[in-house]
């Protein structure tokens, strides 16, 4: 079992003393239901206490609770204390109060998102910069944010480049030009996450794990090659259907199925699947991504 590390409840009225003593219990459901009753019920002096359990709290459903119960109080009065936060020694602080920038949405917050918050080592707030970036970015600064996003295509597992490639797919076209410029790039797994994030740019619901294996197999061939494959296999598959086809005939018997009936197929002929090009096609039945987490 994960430490629950207590917070200070030695500010404040008997109220928020209970709260604190609520969100440090042992039971994460009841920490849960304590950070549900501070945003239901807002109250600036529930502020610290909340700011403090955000940088410690193991549980996922419950920092997400107290980002949501920081939200309900005025923007004023938190927004200063989460600057705060930005600083932490603790990367799980950081991470919480750019996730919580992010969920208030005030776009005063986006002159405090540092190229070294976009560029931490520490992939989850990373990740977490990535996002409240692409949240808080003003008008006409997506170019600039875009060209920053894509130094770190190639880094981390699949959960990180996943994360990087819904932010850059997320500030629209302008991320065109970077991830052109970035498929070029004589990194393998640079030029194959910067194809595989183009082919979700062009087709948000492509799944992200095809349009990886597809920027790969791009990056391997060249994209020459990987073309005139595509245009083979498009040719083969064209050719087969053709000979496929049952010719008309001449009229039916009483029992043989009328011209206006669908055709089964004949026995072995396997359905055609889509299969992803170069523009980004992808199979009917493309992957579903999970949420993203926090």
């Amino acid at each position: 079992m994960r430490e629950v590390v207590p917070i200070n409840t030695t500010n404040g009225t008997p109220q928020h003393t209970r709260v604190a003593k609520a969100l440090s219990a042992e039971d994460p459901s009841v920490r849960l239901q304590a950070a549900l009753a501070a945003g239901s019920h807002p109250d600036p002096g529930f502020l610290e206490t909340l700011v403090e359990r955000c940088a410690v709290e193991p549980d996922f459903f419950v920092r997400d609770m107290l980002s949501w119960a920081l939200t309900r109080l005025p923007p004023e009065i938190t927004l200063p204390r989460i600057r705060r936060e930005l600083d932490s020694e603790r990367a799980q602080a950081r991470s919480q109060a750019l996730h919580t920038l992010s969920k208030i949405g005030d776009k005063r917050a986006w002159a405090w998102i540092t190229r070294d918050m976009l560029r931490d080592a520490d992939d989850e707030v990373a990740r977490t910069a990535w996002r409240a970036a692409v949240v808080l970015v003003p008008e006409g600064e997506e170019k600039g944010l875009a060209d920053e996003l894509v130094r770190q295509l190639g880094r981390g597992d699949r959960t990180v480049q996943l994360s990087l490639s819904r932010a850059l797919v997320d500030l629209g076209d302008v991320t065109g030009p970077a991830l052109e410029k970035a498929a070029a790039n004589p990194d393998p797994a640079v030029a194959a996450h910067a194809r595989a994030t183009e082919l979700l740019r062009q087709n948000p619901e492509a799944g992200f794990d095809a349009a990886v294996e597809e920027a790969k197999r791009v990056v391997a061939l060249g994209p020459e090659r990987a073309a005139a494959a595509d245009d083979v296999a498009d040719a083969a598959a064209a050719a087969a259907s053709g000979a496929a086809e049952t010719p008309e005939t001449g009229p039916t018997s009483e029992t043989a199925p009328t011209s206006e009936t669908a055709r089964m197929p004949q026995a072995g002929q396997m359905p055609q699947t889509g299969r992803m090009s170069q523009t980004g096609r992808m199979s009917e039945t493309a992957r579903t991504e999970e949420a993203m987490d926090c």
